[in-house]
């Protein structure tokens, strides 16, 4: 979570205070909004006014930067509001939604080709960080227990395009971040830059399936074929975790002949997060591991918790049970057909979006939303220096659009591209609307109307 900094509310100043005029129980008073009220107020009073102020966020739907879903049938979000005074955690009580949770893991499981003949592990988590760092742990254990008493430092090697939370699992774990550079015409880690950084301490390769830089995915099969002939003549097993935060819920159905999953030996682990296109509100995510041995023992708790015995193993505990009951819901409403059609419309509606902005003279671009992930990222061509990639942004934001603006991972951040992402409620005539809205943004911008207006740093990767 992002950390705040506090803020003194100036005791009653009017900037730092909120004024709701239309309240009759608090007409006539500044309300802080850094501490306290003195007095209570009516319950419409107070929904009124964070209301209000939420009316200022952007409109979720428009918000082309976020892989988090945004929509949600009807019948999902009551789900939702029936099991949000579940703590999950509370398996005992809520058993039901346990065997729920029970069912999403074997359903995951199953379609990521897990071995008949072993046991996979999983459990739900608050989302793909919380699933990175549990499956970063397991590796860093598996080794640790391997090298004995061995004082030397670990490693974990991965692209430089990888989510902020591999960096974080490194620096919270003390583990070094062996990070293989972009290159032009390679956007993610390959075969050759990953077997380079690995030695005997290394605990593992973090492979990713759909980047969030351009949507692309990593070759999960060929890294791993690199490793085993890696370790014919080192001795060095080293495992895969595949992050499919994004991919795991695309590749099983519109890529059921690509190798990225338990198919392959080498792959011990695999998150997910079901608040992408798994098609539910944020925030729940998944990790599953290939077989009981990919989790070491002294990783599991077993907590006698309200009379009932719960082997966890988790950085979080209490949270809400509804997005898990949401996640089983959608396995059974779309099913494999569902999820097949859903996630084809995504990547067909990206595929032609991007080839309407490859169509636009002055863009160019780096994926076409076509393969990998329903995602895309362009760039201005080289010759187009009046405006930068931020100015265009900027421009969008006036109808509403929210469409990043950022430098590539290291090797590649001299590039600066935009990026969109194609989810679910996102269709053709929105898609149309905003192929108008980016000409009208380059008209103004050749005319030079809105040139340098834009805010360099407002996304952050």
């Amino acid at each position: 979570m992002p950390l705040h900094d506090f803020v003194s509310d100036g005791r009653g100043g009017a900037l730092m205070s909120v004024r709701p005029e239309y309240s009759g129980d608090a007409a006539t008073a500044h309300l802080p909004r850094y501490r306290l009220p003195d007095r209570d107020m009516r319950p419409q009073a107070a929904y009124q006014i964070v209301h209000d102020e939420l009316l200022l966020d952007t409109n979720a739907r428009l918000n082309l930067a976020t892989f988090v879903t945004t929509w949600m049938e009807p019948e999902a979000e009551k789900l939702l509001d029936e099991c949000m005074d579940k703590n999950l955690i509370d398996k005992d009580q809520y058993a039901v939604t346990a065997e729920l949770e029970s069912r999403c893991v074997n359903i995951l499981a199953d379609l990521w080709s897990a071995p008949d003949d072993t046991r996979p592990q999983g459990c739900s988590t608050v989302g793909s960080s919380e699933a990175c760092m549990l499956a970063g742990l397991a590796f860093k254990f598996r080794w640790r227990n391997r090298r004995g008493d061995d004082r030397a430092r670990p490693n974990l090697v991965m692209g430089a395009n990888v989510q902020v939370v591999w960096e974080k699992f490194c620096r919270y774990w003390d583990v070094e971040p062996r990070k293989a550079k972009l290159a032009p015409g390679r956007t993610h880690l390959t075969a050759d830059t990953a077997v380079d950084l690995c030695d005997e301490n290394t605990i593992g390769v973090v492979t990713i399936l759909g980047s969030t830089f351009d949507g692309s995915y990593e070759p999960v099969e060929e890294i791993a074929g690199a490793l085993d002939r890696l370790e014919v003549e080192s001795g060095w097993d080293i495992p895969l975790h595949v992050d499919a935060a994004t991919g795991g819920f695309i590749a099983p159905f519109l890529d059921p002949g690509l190798e990225w999953d338990f198919r392959i030996p080498r792959v011990q682990s695999i998150n997910t997060s079901g608040h992408k296109w798994g098609h539910v509100y944020p925030g729940v995510g998944w990790v599953i591991w290939r077989d009981e041995g990919a989790v070491p023992d002294e990783l599991v708790f077993d907590v006698d918790y309200l009379g009932g015995d719960l082997p966890t193993f988790t950085l979080n505990f209490s949270r809400p049970g509804g997005e898990v009951v949401a996640q089983y819901f959608n396995f059974l409403r779309l099913g494999r057909e569902g999820y097949s059609r859903v996630q084809q419309v995504c990547r067909d509606n990206a595929e032609w979006l991007s080839a309407q902005i490859d169509d636009i003279a002055q863009f160019e671009l780096v994926s076409d939303g076509g393969s990998g992930v329903p995602a895309f990222a362009f760039k201005l061509r080289d010759d187009v220096d009046e405006y930068s990639v931020h100015d265009v942004s900027y421009r969008l934001r006036v109808h509403g659009w929210q469409v990043p603006a950022y430098n590539f991972a290291e090797g590649l951040d001299d590039m600066e591209v935009l990026r969109i992402v194609v989810r679910n409620g996102f269709g053709r005539d929105l898609a149309e609307r905003l192929v108008e809205h980016l000409h009208e943004a380059i008209d103004d911008l050749e005319a030079g109307r809105g040139r340098g207006e834009a805010k360099r740093g407002a996304f952050h990767h």
